[in-house]
Parts: structure tokens; sequence; C-alpha cells
């Protein structure tokens, strides 16, 4: 789906330095958050990774409709060179029967700042101009959100806030200051979502320190309705839950979407600085990390 940059020699597991401070790595095997019988961890070994990739087949292709010419191999993954220097967030059902690996239900992917600059950049890059946000930022640590990704009979709040509550251990333990990434619109016809993505432009666009222009040649415009034509609520409905999750913790929108034609989806940019995420959230967030990660 992207091109490929030089790779660099990746950092030995077990610590990570990030702006001059070393971070042992967190416990690959230890709960992040627990509601129920959902666990949140990180893979333990390419086994689990390579679940987690099932699972993202089966959403991405199967179900809505990606491409099926970017995988290889006799088992259907989804699969790119990140994988391997990314960390696979995992959501686990601990009440299915069978090995851990086949109790996966949800992942998502996450790629922080130090490791990005010693493989190549991030993700996004070959869509919106994620490394000139960056580069304004020196000072803080950027983690890359990604191919999200939660079974059909696990679509629920509980899953969700498990998810967060990995997430947020995540960014406490390597301090991280913004968390970035893409979230996707089904379908490759910009007009399709006019009534969503012009609420977004018109409403929750980024400021000028934190905003982010879709790489040139993919840019198309968000602003496809007069506000007098929209309805808030019906705009909101609209979107996918996903978004609507990143819009309550205080998320804001870059300049312009991005049709990905391999994925079908339509891509608009997610920047949240955790300085400005909702006090009540952190309170929420940190108290259940706290109970995992102290």
């Amino acid at each position: 789906m992207h091109t490929a940059t030089a790779e660099k020699k990746p950092r030995q597991s077990g610590e990570a330095v990030v702006f001059g401070r070393r971070f042992d790595a967190i416990d690959t095997g230890a709960a992040l958050g627990r509601i129920g019988s959902l666990e949140v961890r990180l893979a333990r070994d390419p086994v689990e990774v390579a679940a987690a990739q099932e699972i993202r087949f089966r959403v991405f292709y199967e179900e809505l409709g990606a491409r099926q010419n970017l995988t290889t191999g006799p088992d259907p993954r989804d699969a790119d060179r990140f994988d391997a220097f990314c960390d696979h967030l995992l959501v686990v059902d601990t009440a299915l029967p069978g090995p851990d690996h086949k109790r996966i239900v949800g992942t998502y992917r996450l790629l922080r700042q130090e490791t990005a600059e010693m493989t190549g950049g991030f993700y996004s890059e070959d869509e919106f101009e994620l490394d000139r946000l960056v580069a304004r930022h020196p000072g803080l640590n950027f983690l890359e959100l990604g191919r999200s990704c939660v079974l059909p009979a696990y679509r629920s709040k509980r899953t969700i806030e498990v998810l967060w509550q990995g997430i947020w251990a995540y960014i406490n333990h390597y301090s991280i200051g913004v968390m970035t990434g893409c979230a996707s619109f089904h379908g490759t016809v910009p007009a399709a979502h006019a009534e969503a993505l012009s609420y977004l432009a018109q409403n929750f666009r980024a400021e000028a320190p934190w905003d982010v222009r879709a790489v040139p040649g993919r840019y198309h415009s968000m602003d496809l309705m007069p506000p007098e034509g929209i309805s808030p609520r019906s705009a909101i409905a609209a979107m996918p839950p996903l978004i609507k999750g990143y819009l309550r913790l205080g998320a804001k929108i870059g300049d312009g979407c991005v049709v990905d034609h391999d994925f079908g989806t339509t891509d608009v940019f997610i920047v949240m600085p955790i300085a400005a995420i909702g006090a009540r959230y952190i309170n929420y967030y940190a108290s259940e990390a706290d109970r995992f990660t102290a």
C-alpha cells in the first residue's frame, strides 16, 4: 500500500531511548488493562502477531473489501513492512477456549517516533505530511496509531474501553506527547460523506501549530457543504465509531482527506496532543493504567 523507504538497523529489544531518557520495554506478557473476560496486552511472539494480521485480513479484506493483491503466503493476512517494527496491542477474550493466539478478538498497531526514525518513517507519511508536524514539535514524542480492528461480535463499548486502557498504559510508559494516525470512512468517493467530512473540516480542524495537510497529489477537500446545510446530529451519526471516539477524547482533524483505493477508504488525519485530552478521560484512563503499570 505504501512505498517502502530505506530501512536502518533497529535498536535491540529490551529498552527504548526517547529524548535522552531510557525506558525499559513493556513486558509483552503483562496485562495493560482488563474488563470482565477481556484483557489487553502486547503481542508476545510472531505467532500472536500473525494472529492479529489474520484478524485484520478478515475485517479489512473479507468484510470491507480491500484489494487482496497485497497479501502473500498460504494463510491470508494483512501484513506490511511496518509490522516488524511496531508493537501490536491485542484484546484477548480469556473466556474463549484454546491457545491465546486463538482468543485474540481485536488489535491496534503502535509505532513510536524513535522506532519510526530508525526504520524509514511513519506509515501515514504516504498520505499526510506528518514529518512536517513532527519537525515543528521537537520536544514531544509522537505515537502513530493504526490498523484498528475488532471482530464483529466484540464491537462494543467494553472492547473500546479496554483498548484505551492499554493505549493509555503504553503512552504513560513511554512518555508519549502526541498521538496521531489515519482514520477511515468506508468507500472511495469523498462526496458520499460530504456532510460528515464538512462538519469535521468546519468544526474540528487542527489549529496552526498542529495542522497537517494531505500530501500533494492525494489531497481532496473535506469542506464540501456550506455550514447552513449541515445537521450536526446527522453528520456525527454518519461518522465511523472510531472517529467519534477520537473526537470525544479531544482529537483534531488535519487539512484534506486522502482516497486509499487499495483499502477502499477515504482517510482523514487525527491529531491528539496528550495535553489537549479532556480531563475526565485523563483521570479515568490514568487511574486504570496505574493499576497495571505501577
